[in-house]
């Protein structure tokens, strides 16, 4: 089956991303056969390889995607904030909005990186560690400011990132916390973990 006539390549490819990412998500990367897929998007399976020449090479490019797709995202949302507890407050925002809005791409980006190559591996994974330095600059700097006590700054980093990730496992919308209250109740938690005694 073709293309439908009107239906654009890149409209195409955007629907062939949203389908995998909803198949990776229910069934894993492993699972993800590309005959289904290509049912999933009404194309043949020769023509899904216009699109997808490698299983293996198409999941090192989502996930490489969405991460690249969150550093531009946080770059944009933290530009222009120079007050040290305001960034925090601003990466806890960030991170739960992000995460809640696409909690299908975040399940993928943890739990496939075990799908990945070498290389791809070394890709995402670098582009995660810039994420995390961000948040570890912001502790640092609160920390030289007297605004929080940190022991070890590089294990509260990990151990904030857990705790803001976790979200994206569990949150509903229709759960009866709204996005504004979850970001609110967050950003405490954060800010009491950082308390000095």
């Amino acid at each position: 089956m073709a293309r439908p006539v009107g239906v654009s390549g890149s409209d195409t490819r955007q629907a062939i991303r949203k389908a995998a990412i909803q198949r990776i998500y229910r069934y894993g990367y492993e699972a993800m056969s590309l005959r289904a897929l290509a049912a999933d998007v009404g194309l043949r399976v020769g023509s899904l390889h216009n699109y997808i020449p490698q299983k293996q090479e198409f999941l090192g490019a989502l996930l490489d995607e969405i991460m690249t797709a969150l550093l531009l995202d946080f770059d944009t949302h933290m530009y222009g904030i120079t007050d040290t507890r305001e960034a925090l407050l601003q990466f806890v925002r960030f991170h739960i909005e992000w995460h809640t809005a696409r909690r299908e791409e975040v399940f993928i980006g943890n739990m496939e990186l075990r799908s990945l190559s070498k290389e791809q591996y070394v890709r995402v994974t670098s582009k995660r560690r810039q994420y995390e330095r961000q948040l570890h600059a912001i502790l640092v700097r609160g920390k030289k400011e007297g605004l929080w006590k940190i022991e070890n700054p590089a294990i509260t980093t990990k151990a904030i990132l857990a705790l803001l990730t976790g979200v994206c496992n569990w949150y509903r919308p229709d759960g009866g916390v709204t996005p504004k209250r979850l970001t609110y109740l967050y950003q405490r938690m954060v800010e009491r973990m950082l308390q000095p005694d």
